[in-house]
């Protein structure tokens, strides 16, 4: 019995790790894009699954090793989260990484060689972010939103489909993505201040980055128009069911926000217009 609670323990600190429902979205977003954006039959493709498992396992690294670097503040923003240096041993962990990562540059290969750099590039970014970018104004969340809208556009180039549309859910999950990467910043501001990080909310203040934020949004909201309105037209009621009421809520929202409750709550609606996006594909005609 206790060799199993001892077993049962690891598995549900190694699914925490890796942000397992996370993990989960990434291989639904991929599927989604290829079924709906591309062609159907691209479901029961071989190469999809290779494409989607080595995308999920390096994720999957990317959050082992960024929760290795991050121990120390972790205990501090969100100390429940916290499972290296508890149940999982620091040095399974980064051990834990490069096997994933292996694997997932390894199966790139299977596919193209051009995909397995892609794929080496976005481990490196991910070590490179967790050791060094975070820390630092602006440029770790455009990281995290690139490598984001990367894992949705990279379906594209596997089928060299030149799909419009799969542009615009890269660019909608990369703007998505970077707006909920600041306000997890605003989230974690005290931890972050005491061990010396320079995000955006340390260095500039709540106020100025919400105004980052709203800037964003609109330069995000123009870009979609845009592009649906040059390369692929979608009905308009399109837009205000998936995007714009729930971008004009968490607008709202973000004006009223100053706690880090309030913060936490709007990270997890950005999630929630993600989760939209992924499944206004299944409504693409």
């Amino acid at each position: 019995m206790a060799t199993f609670n001892r077993t049962r323990t690891f598995i549900e600190s190694l699914l925490k790790l890796t942000r397992f429902g996370n993990l989960v979205i990434i291989g639904i977003t991929q599927y989604f894009a290829a079924g709906f954006l591309i062609d159907k039959s691209a479901v029961l493709d071989v190469k999809l699954f290779l494409l989607s498992v080595s995308t999920i396992l390096i994720a999957a690294a990317g959050y082992t090793i960024n929760d290795y670097y991050d121990v120390k503040i972790d205990y501090i923003n969100k100390p429940e989260r916290v499972v290296i240096g508890k149940s999982i041993p620091r040095r399974h962990a980064i051990l834990f990484h490069g096997i994933l990562s292996g694997i997932g540059i390894l199966l790139g290969f299977f596919l193209s060689w051009k995909l397995a750099a892609l794929n080496v590039f976005s481990v490196f970014l991910l070590w490179l972010y967790s050791n060094n970018l975070k820390r630092l104004p602006f440029i770790g969340n455009f990281s995290v939103a690139l490598l984001t809208g990367l894992s949705v556009w990279i379906v594209d180039p596997l089928y060299r489909h030149g799909s419009a549309l799969i542009v615009i859910y890269a660019s909608f999950a990369f703007f998505m993505t970077l707006v909920r990467e600041i306000i997890k910043d605003m989230e974690d501001l005290k931890g972050d201040n005491t061990f010396g990080c320079r995000t955006l909310p340390i260095v500039w203040g709540l106020r100025r980055t919400k105004f980052a934020i709203y800037f964003i949004l609109a330069f995000f909201a123009l870009t979609v128009v845009l592009i649906n309105q040059f390369y692929k037209a979608l009905p308009l009621d399109y837009y205000i069911i998936f995007l714009f009421i729930p971008l004009l809520w968490l607008l709202y929202r973000l004006i009223r926000a100053d706690t880090t409750k309030d913060f936490a709550t709007l990270s997890a609606f950005c999630k929630v217009i993600m989760l939209l996006g992924i499944i206004s594909m299944a409504f693409v005609k």
